[in-house]
């Protein structure tokens, strides 16, 4: 099989890993070496509203020896094989490089034999770049659960940023439906990078040239609806991981039903909206001041998908509205819908000078379209006059986009 067929057997088995984010990278260049992972190098390859642009998004290899029953490239499946060398990709990697293809490496990969000889793989292919090519781009690799910490460690020297996908929100939907892996494995994986990068910050400060360590953190990967799991079941999740871990992202996958499984059979279609609002749940917990149960709790599991995570919760809490614009704290003011960190410094800004009437928000450009019904302004309500809280729901679910589609670089 020559390096073009893998290439597209192996890009396109990629695709479902979503976990790949190269901001927050600083690895600069030297006077002979090839690219640059600084700041300036990565030209906003995960740009804000979510798209992930030019890098080259490969699996080492989509042979498995696990069979995880929501994996198109699980053991039992019957699809078409290819493996990679190091040396391949490798030699893809600083080829797109120079034609300017790509901006950097997002390299995953099935599991071959066992997480050590996989791991090992990735390993040399990292170090081919980096210290026979001189490449000092931007490298993002996937960590493989269950190998050894050394190897852990090897690769975070080597790459920026990595990923150790939890793949499922709760160890009851991992064990039904990946059983092969392990909970214990995967945080253990997260924990020792975790203390690494935080050892290799102290060590900085006293050593200037101590080599870095994942410069640009560590991510992981959620997939949404192959369980039974609720909305709170997957925020609490990932909020647990933020505050255990200090992960840069939690990525949230729609599960696609691509492989016939009696656990995922009543999946029709991947639940694309609930996916949308879960990144939007997310932005609040990592952004806003929120915490999962300030979104969710026992008895309201899920969103409700018609409105935005932030619009629903003021909703739920409406005898916290209105809120004054020129009295609110900072904190109050990015809790109102609609009203986002920049508006919200805006406003804190511009009231040091002058009490705010509606008609200074609309200068400053800050959009009162939503935020309307849950402010005044100097004493003054705009909103609507609704009868309730679910007549106010109704009202605002209107404003939404009726459809979601996901962007695709595969047709």
């Amino acid at each position: 099989m020559d390096t073009l067929e893998k290439l597209e057997i192996l890009t396109d088995a990629a695709k479902y890993d979503v976990s790949c984010s190269s901001s927050g990278s600083n690895r600069k260049n030297s006077s002979k070496g090839l690219g640059n992972g600084h700041i300036a190098g990565i030209c906003h390859s995960w740009s804000e509203d979510g798209r992930c642009i030019s890098l080259l998004k490969i699996l080492f290899t989509n042979k498995c020896v696990y069979d995880c029953e929501y994996c198109i490239n699980r053991s039992s499946n019957v699809i078409k094989r290819a493996e990679f060398t190091p040396r391949e990709v490798a030699d893809l990697t600083i080829n797109f490089y120079r034609r300017n293809y790509i901006e950097g490496l997002f390299l995953s990969s099935g599991i071959i034999k066992n997480p050590n000889y996989t791991m090992e793989l990735l390993i040399k292919t990292a170090d081919i770049l980096r210290n026979e090519y001189n490449y000092n781009g931007y490298i993002h690799m996937k960590s493989i659960p269950g190998a050894e910490s050394d190897l852990v460690k090897k690769m975070g020297l080597l790459v920026d940023r990595m990923s150790v996908n939890v793949e499922l929100p709760t160890e009851k939907s991992l064990k039904i439906l990946a059983p092969q892996k392990s909970i214990g494995a995967i945080e253990s994986s997260m924990d020792f990078a975790k203390q690494k990068i935080v050892q290799r910050q102290n060590e900085i400060k006293l050593y200037k040239h101590t080599p870095k360590f994942l410069p640009a953190g560590q991510t992981t990967q959620m997939i949404i609806g192959a369980g039974k799991e609720s909305d709170f079941d997957i925020v609490s999740r990932a909020e647990n991981l933020y505050d255990s871990y200090s992960l840069k992202r939690v990525f949230y996958s729609a599960f696609v039903p691509v492989v016939k499984s009696e656990f995922t059979k009543d999946v029709k279609k991947a639940p694309l909206l609930r996916e949308h609002r879960l990144y939007q749940a997310d932005w609040l917990l990592r952004f806003y001041g929120f915490r999962s149960r300030d979104l969710l709790n026992e008895k309201n599991k899920n969103f409700d998908l018609r409105i935005d995570p932030k619009t629903d919760w003021a909703i739920n809490n409406i005898e916290k509205f209105p809120v004054e614009i020129n009295k609110a704290s900072f904190w109050d003011l990015m809790k109102i819908p609609g009203i986002g960190r920049v508006s919200a410094e805006k406003i804190i800004k511009a009231r040091k000078y002058r009490k705010l009437e509606y008609w200074n928000l609309k200068a400053l450009n800050i959009s009162i379209k939503k935020a309307r019904n849950f402010i005044t302004v100097n004493g003054k309500y705009q909103g609507f006059k609704f009868k309730d809280q679910k007549d106010l729901k109704e009202r605002l679910s209107l404003f939404e986009p009726k459809s979601f589609e996901q962007l695709s670089f595969f047709g």
